[in-house]
This record gives structure tokens, sequence and C-alpha cells, in this order.
């Protein structure tokens, strides 16, 4: 199954002024792009062009590192861009969410404070993430385009802190970017859809 480069789910200018046109055309336009590109050219000559991108990066982690970094970030990509949406973020969380992560992490507060934390102390290039692990919920931060998938996690909310995806609008202030991504674009709705599927 061959990687393809899926539409932005909104208009360039829709998350402005959180996430500005500039930043997803380049974000989108050239560096998913890129990923999709090697990574279908280094699956083919691994032999894994049949296989889904989630089994490619299972495959890849560990033993083919160029096919690794292309394919986690594009499964990473495919869902960063579901997981925001236009006056999305805040505090107002389906039920079922609410409830797992009162139990599971302490409250929406501390779910908040520990998430940019992750994202923020996330060491150059990364990822921080909303998993589920053993049946509960868990935060956790990875270098490069890792993901919880390696980790026997399935993840159900990510946000890419790559300086690509901040710096046009932010320069250097990261955790600014990550307050305006809890606060102002999270897509609840889609996290409550991978909740749902992971949970299964």
């Amino acid at each position: 199954m061959a990687f393809e480069l899926p539409e932005l789910p909104y208009a360039y200018d829709s998350l402005a002024p959180f996430m500005s046109a500039e930043t997803l055309e380049y974000h989108h336009d050239k560096h998913h792009k890129a990923y999709v590109d090697n990574g279908n050219k280094l699956a083919a000559e691994a032999g894994l062009g049949d296989l889904s991108v989630e089994e490619v990066v299972k495959k890849s982690f560990g033993t083919n590192q160029g096919l690794f970094n292309n394919a986690a970030q594009h499964y990473n990509h495919i869902h960063f861009w579901k997981w925001m949406k236009k006056d999305g973020g805040g505090t107002k969380l389906p039920g079922k969410l609410e409830s797992a992560i009162a139990s599971d992490l302490g409250g929406y507060d501390k779910f908040k404070a520990d998430f940019i934390a992750a994202g923020t102390t996330q060491f150059g290039s990364g990822w921080a993430w909303l998993s589920v692990k053993d049946g509960k919920l868990a935060i956790s931060k990875t270098p490069n385009g890792e993901n919880p998938l390696v980790h026997g996690a399935s993840p159900i909310l990510g946000v890419d802190v790559w300086e690509h995806s901040y710096y046009i609008d932010y320069r250097n202030a990261r955790p600014k970017y990550l307050e305006a991504f809890v606060d102002s674009l999270i897509n609840w709705d889609y996290v409550l859809e991978m909740y749902e599927a992971a949970a299964k």
C-alpha cells in the first residue's frame, strides 16, 4: 500500500492566528510530501511497499533507520493534521475522554501542564504524545519521528515540536506554540475517535 500525501482537512488559513497559512503550506506541501516520497522509495527498496504505514513503522524500527524515519513521520503527520481544527482546543472534551483524563492523568489542568511540559522538554526535534498503554492514558515524548506505536502504545493525540512546525509563527517560543495548540487547536472529536479505536 503506497504512502499518499493526504489533503489537509481545512483551508491553509483556517488555523490562523494559531498556525499560519505559511506554516501549513511549508509543513504539509514540503515536509510531509518529502516523507511520503522518500518513504515510498525506501519501502519499495526494502520489499515492504505493500504493507500499511503502521506495519512499515513497526517492521523498520531498529532495523532500517532511513525507512523508519520517513514512515513514522508520515504516520505522525497523517494524524497531526486531523488532530487540529478551527476553533478547537480548550476544555470542552467529550465526556468519555474527560473521565479518562480525570482518572488516569489527574484531570484536565494536570494533563495540559504535563503535555506541554513533555513537548517543551523534548530536546531538539520530536513529538509529545497522549496514548493508550495497558488500557490507561499516558503522556510521553519521543525524539525525531519516533512514536508510541513502537513502544507498545496507541497514540491518540500528538503534537509536532520540530522547529518547522512552529518557527515561522512563534520563533523560539516553543511553550507558547504548545499552549496555543492545547487551548485553541486540538480536535477533541478526532482524539475521541482514536481513543475508542485504541480501547477496543
